[in-house]
């Protein structure tokens, strides 16, 4: 079912060193709103859908959402390239890396560990895509604050390429709620 191809979705090539967004940037993956949780959200309600289109839907947005998993790492990892000690604890991520060393673990920006408390998974589809709805729009609100908070465009194009592929997300989440709540019995 999966294939692992060896490019990125987008190019990231961060130039320049910046720990304040790598701080930042680390929410994407493993906050509340992030790709982790994203993809294990959808991958999960997938067998809950009542056809094949929503079965399929969900796992190859579930899909994509591992590969922007693996933008944000790459981000990350750009972001503190050659970070010294001192550095990382100026920017608050001394207990980041006591733990994880220059390492990539899912957490929000006040350093609180990814919890599978972010996901939802009722069994009803209805209601697992108005969940689905809201998580690419809450990304999407994320991703626009990010954009405010840059000033490298080598950050802030792969920040934009991600923000759009949340409305692209949303608006097939949308078609699919639409399509069921005029096909399923209530």
């Amino acid at each position: 079912m999966y294939k692992y191809e060896k490019h990125l979705a987008f190019p990231v090539n961060i130039k320049k060193k910046d720990l304040r967004m790598a701080k930042y940037i680390i929410s994407a993956l493993g906050g509340y709103a992030g790709e982790l949780a994203a993809a294990l959200r959808y991958f999960s309600q997938s067998f809950a859908m009542p056809d094949d289109k929503g079965k399929s839907l969900l796992n190859m947005i579930a899909t994509e959402e591992l590969g922007h998993c693996e933008m944000i790492a790459t981000m990350f990892r750009q972001l503190i390239k050659n970070a010294s000690l001192e550095e990382l604890e100026a920017a608050g991520l001394g207990e980041y890396f006591a733990e994880h060393g220059k390492g990539v673990y899912p957490l929000n920006p006040s350093g609180v560990p990814f919890t599978v408390d972010y996901l939802a998974s009722t069994g009803n589809p209805i209601v697992d895509l108005c969940e689905d709805m809201a998580a690419e729009e809450k990304a999407r609100a994320g991703y626009e604050n990010l954009l405010d908070l840059a000033t490298d465009p080598d950050l802030i194009q792969p920040l934009l390429f991600l923000r759009q592929r949340e409305i692209i997300h949303y608006n097939r989440f949308k078609e699919l709620y639409e399509d069921y709540k005029k096909t399923l019995k209530k």
